[in-house]
């Protein structure tokens, strides 16, 4: 276990460092060839910034998952397969913006790579419901829509500074350890910490005021690779045995539910609300939570700690529910509950500034 531990912090030490030592070159040939960001009005900033931060999440990953992930790990080409596939199509959006169809069909390819060669998929919905095992079929369009969805999660969160890496580094670090003590995710585990360790070192550059961002390129990639983790959890979740029977969680597809509660809430959300105005879910708006709180005069950090500390309770708040043994559809009724209610104090208090100014 202290052994498998130190080779996590190495690889992900690593990785930090390949991220670290490569964006200032990143800055510089972006600068140099324009590549920017421009200030309009659906950007929460004022000045052009590069998008190009994705290209060393990229490399960070890449190189590390090569070089530590152990021979018996054979998801490990179709996982980079997958990366790659994402990457041009999240650098091709970063530089000259490309369709919402396009971008999701690249996405699609990618899940599709993962779940039919790689074999990541969820069985079923693991008793939540009283749903088991679905047929093979149904098992790849949850498996893709899963993955999907969480991709999307982290691209639509990622619209102020520090909020997707900040997230993922919180989603990564639960899901990292409980691989790591669930004895048999030695590689998952791997996998989670090498992109704590790139999210830390972009996150040095993305304080305000921003020198990077990390574009759909780096919030796809992590979103990928946070999709396959989650699948990876609760499928592996479902079979502990012996002594690692004690890190077995119940109901675990609601836990997963609430470890990435941040990108999953906020992306049902802004689909409903698109919905609900005759609009496609895939129009781009400022109706997210992190825009709400902009609006409330908090700067990019201050939102994004408010949002980030929020995820983090609503771990702890699962947790301590499971622990009481809720069922598992009392702790998504609950947590939805407290989730829409929490969203919808930034508007109940915009509300009441614009009818002040008003009278």
């Amino acid at each position: 276990m202290r052994s498998d531990a130190f080779l996590l912090l190495y690889s992900a030490a690593v990785a930090f460092l390949i991220c670290f030592f490569s964006i200032p070159s990143i800055i510089r040939v972006a600068q140099l060839k324009h590549l920017y960001d421009e200030p309009g009005e659906r950007k929460s900033h004022s000045t052009k910034i590069p998008t190009l931060g994705g290209l060393a999440i990229f490399a960070g990953i890449i190189v590390c998952i090569s070089l530590f992930s152990e021979a018996i790990f054979p998801e490990r080409r179709f996982l980079i397969s997958a990366i790659v596939v994402v990457f041009f199509i999240g650098m091709k959006d970063d530089i000259i913006v490309i369709s919402p169809i396009k971008k999701m069909l690249g996405q699609v390819v990618a899940a599709t790579i993962v779940v039919l060669l790689g074999n990541v998929r969820l069985h079923g919905f693991y008793g939540f419901l009283g749903i088991g095992d679905l047929n093979g079929y149904l098992q790849v369009a949850l498996s893709i829509f899963t993955i999907l969805v969480i991709m999307n999660g982290f691209n639509l969160i990622d619209g102020i500074n520090t909020l997707a890496a900040a997230v993922g580094i919180v989603i990564l670090s639960v899901l990292g350890t409980w691989f790591l003590c669930a004895g048999n995710g030695r590689d998952w585990a791997e996998l989670a910490f090498i992109t704590i360790g790139v999210l830390l070192a972009f996150l040095y550059y993305n304080i305000t005021p921003a020198k990077i961002f990390m574009g759909d390129t780096g919030s796809l990639i992590t979103g990928l690779i946070v999709g396959v983790l989650t699948v990876k959890f609760i499928h592996i979740n479902s079979n502990l045995q012996g002594e690692f029977a004690v890190f077995h969680i119940n109901s675990s597809p609601i836990i997963a539910f609430g470890i990435l509660i941040v990108p999953l809430f906020d992306t049902l959300r802004v689909f409903v609300l698109r919905i609900m105005a005759g609009k496609s879910p895939l129009h781009p708006d400022q109706n997210h939570i992190h825009h709400r709180l902009l609006e409330l005069g908090l700067s990019h950090i201050k939102t994004s700690c408010i949002i980030v500390s929020i995820n983090i309770a609503i771990i702890a708040l699962l947790l301590i529910l499971q622990y009481l043994h809720v069922p598992g559809i009392a702790m998504l009724l609950i947590v939805i509950g407290l989730c829409s209610f929490l969203a919808n104090i930034p508007n109940l208090i915009l509300k009441k500034k614009k009818q002040r100014n008003e009278v």
